[in-house]
């Protein structure tokens, strides 16, 4: 899949919040007519184009994306003969607005390995975004209910003091969670750079790694492990900064769910940290070997950022990066020195 082809809906999202924020206050300001039928749209647009920018990452056909425009429109169209109907738009805007944030919840906890267009380097990140952007969405569904409630019981005596207090509060953290995660969807491949795909040189009947009896993988999952440690190896595919498992399993050319399960069955990991392992490894291997500064070292195997690079470093080796240095170093000098 072409990522060059997905819907990218990040920079749409922080257009409609800002305009959305504009709009809120026109209507509880000078309140022109025509705000009174936009500000209902422009609510209902958040929830389906925050929902698109995961599933953006999660590798979803771009032809998948219009059904979440129906409720939009449904919307709109109240909005339109509201003056006739009187339906009541904001419970609608709330069950849309909780509906997305469950659904977010859920995909959020369904792991760092469904979302296949994701730098594996962005795995944390993206995951706390997901979550942040989630109970907003919730939020701001109680925040509807409240207006909702205001009108009813109040004559909407307390809406300008609600609608400030969450804008004020919601609108700039999600912004700011979907600007990163459309910073973690990397640029698309050219085939040059994915085809030819590496060749495997292993069969299930040849393959020696380990037994399968002794853990829940299958022998076609030790296969995928030796295809990817192969690959690792010699074509050094973790250097890619830009490494997503959607990109990783046109480069096996293994199916991206194979990849993650095999991985998780055997390692009982997620392939971000499989991954990231490879890269420490050769992290330590150039902090040893090499004079190269700590950072050119972290660009060098394929981490983005430092305080990601010293994370994982710490989860694999248990210190950090020049603590490991100086400790090697010492050592060297040590077997070096006669008398030690």
């Amino acid at each position: 899949m072409d990522n060059g082809n997905l819907f990218r809906p990040a920079p749409v999202f922080i257009g409609a919040c800002i305009l959305l924020s504009l709009t809120v206050g026109l209507r509880w300001s000078i309140d022109p007519p025509s705000i009174r039928f936009i500000r209902p749209i422009i609510a209902a647009l958040l929830p389906p184009i925050a929902w698109l920018c995961f599933t953006n990452l999660q590798g979803w056909p771009s032809t998948r994306a219009w059904p979440h425009f129906l409720a939009p429109f449904a919307v709109a169209v109240m909005s339109y003969f509201w003056q006739i109907w009187r339906l009541p738009i904001d419970p609608i805007l709330a069950m849309l607005y909780f509906a997305y944030g469950v659904q977010l919840l859920r995909s959020a906890n369904s792991g760092p390995d469904d979302l296949e267009n994701m730098r594996l380097t962005d795995a944390d990140g993206v995951r706390r975004s997901m979550f942040t952007v989630a109970g907003l969405m919730i939020f701001s569904g109680v925040i509807d209910l409240m207006i909702f409630a205001d009108f009813s019981f109040n004559r909407g005596t307390h809406v300008t003091s609600i609608v400030a207090t969450a804008n004020l509060a919601a609108l700039p953290i999600i912004c700011y969670a979907i600007a990163i995660i459309g910073r973690s969807v990397p640029e698309s491949e050219s085939e040059a750079d994915v085809l030819p795909a590496f060749v495997r040189s292993h069969d299930p009947e040849t393959t020696t790694n380990a037994n399968p009896a002794d853990s829940n993988a299958t022998a076609e999952d030790f296969v995928v492990m030796d295809t990817l440690d192969a690959a690792m190896k010699l074509k050094k595919l973790y250097r890619d900064p830009d490494l997503t498992l959607d990109r990783l399993s046109r480069r096996l050319a293994i199916p991206s769910r194979k990849i993650s399960s095999a991985i998780n069955r055997i390692n009982g990991h997620n392939v971000s940290q499989v991954v990231n392992g490879y890269r420490i490894r050769e992290c330590m291997r150039l902090l040893t070997d090499t004079d190269l500064p700590i950072t050119d070292v972290m660009f060098e195997c394929g981490f983005r950022t430092k305080s990601n690079f010293n994370k994982e470093f710490a989860r694999v080796s248990g210190t950090t990066p020049s603590d490991y240095r100086r400790s090697a170093r010492r050592q060297a000098d040590d077997s070096r020195d006669p008398m030690a």
